[in-house]
């Protein structure tokens, strides 16, 4: 979220069938901005810096917005 290009995002758990499973980051981008290859290596290399290494997000998934509950809060079993 400390990055300006990021709007929202979500952290969750996704299959692996090395590791069980991996970090995966759902990014929701201000408006204008696309996701690309190069963006999802900017993110995962900011994480690193700021985090221990094994909390970096190895998948990233850009979507249009998050499953909210009515409340407001991240759905995260549906993302």
């Amino acid at each position: 979220m400390e990055l300006p290009y990021v709007l929202e995002c979500g952290v969750s758990a996704a299959p692996d069938p090395v590791r069980g499973q991996i970090v995966k980051a759902s990014i929701v981008l201000v408006k204008g901005k696309e996701g690309s290859e190069e963006l999802v290596k900017e993110i995962q290399n900011y994480v690193k810096e700021h985090t221990a290494p094994y909390k970096y997000p190895r998948q990233v998934v850009f979507r249009d917005s998050l499953p909210k509950t009515a409340t407001g809060k991240i759905k995260r079993n549906e993302l």
